[in-house]
């Protein structure tokens, strides 16, 4: 199965538990791959015959701006069902980053990962 990787996708979204984090926001970095066959769009040489990666740029950034969830996992799952839902692929690696957790520890990052296919 051939990939389209797409890396660092960020915008400030209000997702969270607490009233602080969904009244102030923060920036959710996502990295999405895209499971598919190119075998079409390598012979047509037409971005209508593969998933447009600006489009799922797109989608995944509105999906961070919009109505906020609690748990990134949530949000997660509602990304890769939703680029299943409008893009032409088999499968998708989703990983949401919450680089500014409120965590009372130093650490680098916090993120959940999902896998969903075609069924």
């Amino acid at each position: 199965m051939d990939q389209i990787t797409l890396s660092g996708v960020t915008a400030v979204g209000h997702h969270g538990v607490f009233d602080f984090e969904r009244r102030d926001g923060q920036p959710f970095v996502v990295d999405a791959v895209l499971h598919l066959d190119f075998s079409k769009a390598a012979a047509s040489d037409d971005v209508l015959d593969t998933a447009h990666y600006g489009e799922v740029a797109n989608c995944i950034r509105d999906w961070i701006t919009g109505e906020p969830l609690n748990l990134i996992e949530a949000l997660a799952v509602r990304i890769a069902e939703d680029i299943l839902q409008k893009f032409a692929v088999d499968a998708v690696d989703v990983t949401v980053h919450k680089p500014k957790a409120p965590i009372e520890v130093d650490f680098g990052d916090v993120a959940v990962s999902v896998h969903r296919r075609r069924t």
